[in-house]
């Protein structure tokens, strides 16, 4: 996953909570509110943030285990190819030495 989804995937699960404790606060301030319509939707819309609060932790879960993943599968090719990680690693070095003297 590159950096760019990674800050895009945060963003959006932000929002999504941000979204989810609004929908919450609105629901309690018209709780109050008389009518079978009123409460029927209440109840809809109640669900229906459950549903989505549920899927954010199933999101999350998958993003994290995703994340562990791929540093474990790092972890082992930098522990079964130390050589080639150094050489990466120094190359990497090189090109931003080059960028940031350049400036």
């Amino acid at each position: 996953m590159t950096e760019m989804t990674a800050v895009q995937k945060d963003k959006l699960m932000s929002d999504l909570r941000v979204v989810i404790s609004d929908a919450e606060e609105l629901l309690r301030m018209t709780a109050d509110e008389a009518g079978e319509g009123a409460a029927d939707l209440r109840g809809r819309v109640q669900a229906r943030m459950n549903q989505a609060k549920l899927e954010l932790t199933h999101l999350q879960e998958a993003a994290v285990a995703k994340v562990k993943a791929a540093g474990h599968a790092t972890d082992e090719f930098v522990h079964e190819n130390p050589w080639k990680s150094i050489g990466v690693a120094a190359g990497i070095g090189l090109v931003v030495g080059l960028l940031v003297g350049r400036r």
